[in-house]
């Protein structure tokens, strides 16, 4: 019932009109090619896109892929990425994205994306609790 309610709610943003900012369309870009590049077993590049505070703490792209491959899985090899909008917060902006993993189980997760020199880089990510039947 709740993956049924979470796949509605997305159907229903896919579905809501407006004009996209071509800021939200270049902080999608980013996060979309540090999925694909955890798709194709980069860990490297993938750490690339990491700000270079998320950079400064884990030190090493290995570092950085043993704590996405123990926390945040479902980004690997997502069955299915959908974006939904981006909220200015915390001196960025937040992009949220709803991922389906490969056991069809969906996952809302919030992408902190900062502004530094070279482009759009990912601050990090909270994933969210499901949210409640009915809300």
């Amino acid at each position: 019932m709740r993956q049924t309610l979470l796949a509605l709610a997305i159907v229903i943003a896919g579905a809501a009109p407006g004009a996209a900012d071509p800021t939200d369309a270049d902080i999608r870009a980013v996060i979309s090619a540090q999925i694909d590049a955890f798709r194709a077993g980069d860990v490297a590049g993938a750490f690339g896109y990491a700000s270079d505070g998320i950079r400064q703490i884990f030190r090493t792209a290995d570092n950085f892929g043993t704590m996405v491959g123990r926390g945040y899985a479902m980004v690997i090899a997502p069955a299915e990425v959908r974006y939904g909008d981006v909220r200015n917060e915390g001196g960025g902006r937040v992009q949220r994205v709803l991922i389906r993993d490969a056991a069809g189980v969906w996952h809302a997760l919030d992408y902190l994306m900062v502004e530094q020199e070279g482009g759009w880089r990912i601050g990090g990510v909270e994933l969210l609790a499901e949210p409640p039947v009915g809300a």
